[in-house]
């Protein structure tokens, strides 16, 4: 059976991988160290991939975290078909339980026919009324994803498009100046009030961060609005 993220390991994915892209210069290395998290953090994953592509579909970067993403995905765009194509034009998630009975893009299937490839979902990158481009994750067993496991990955593409869009604008280096500045304050803040709590009871890294977490959730509040009220004593801990 499938295995769904726990969404406290969720929420920690999405802060982590928030961080990595507002503290990269360029929308290449962004992807790639979003396609590296995204195979890092979801379980019965082999490898992972994201996609940007311009209004006409063409691809315009690509990150993957291993050849045979790169493979399967060099098809796609070669032949115009295949669960990311499908993803990014119908701004909906597919997948793909078992690449070698699925019949919806055969040429696609039979071009990947002998690569480690058994399941697939690619989530769209929707920012506002433009779709970027494709996320898309894969297991070597079929069967190994439904729609339990593409819950996560929908709700990781959500600011990833939004982070991914806003380097991308033509007012970006403005706008990413003044969200990499905002970024890097808050996750000072974080920071230091994750080290207090680590002081304080003497804990790890991760259980100081998950306690951040547990607190935010519990008040319905950021990790930024919690770390601040701890750091200025404003909040028993």
């Amino acid at each position: 059976m499938p295995r769904q993220l726990p969404l406290d390991e969720l929420t920690l994915a999405l802060a982590r991988i928030k961080g990595l892209l507002l503290t990269q210069e360029t929308v290449e290395r962004a992807v790639q160290l979003l396609a590296e998290g995204i195979r890092d953090t979801f379980p019965d994953s082999a490898g992972a991939g994201v996609s940007l592509m311009d209004q006409h579909g063409r691809r315009t970067s690509t990150g993957a975290t291993d050849p045979v993403v790169e493979e399967a995905d060099a098809a796609q765009y070669r032949l115009n078909q295949g669960p990311c194509i499908a993803a990014w034009a119908t701004e909906r998630t597919v997948i793909v339980t078992d690449v070698a009975a699925d019949d919806r893009w055969p040429l696609w299937s039979r071009a990947i026919q002998d690569l480690p490839m058994r399941s697939v979902i690619s989530t769209p990158l929707v920012n506002g009324s433009s779709c970027l481009g494709a996320l898309k994750i894969y297991a070597t067993r079929a069967g190994a994803y439904d729609q339990s496991s593409a819950r996560p990955l929908e709700k990781l593409a959500y600011p990833a498009a939004t982070l991914l869009g806003n380097i991308q604008t033509s007012e970006a280096p403005q706008r990413f100046t003044e969200v990499l500045s905002e970024a890097l304050d808050s996750r000072d803040t974080i920071n230091r009030a994750q080290g207090f709590l680590m002081h304080l009871h003497g804990v790890t890294p991760e259980q100081a961060l998950h306690e951040l977490v547990r607190l935010a959730r519990a008040g319905g509040q950021s990790l930024l609005t919690v770390s601040t009220e701890i750091l200025e004593g404003r909040r028993s801990t």
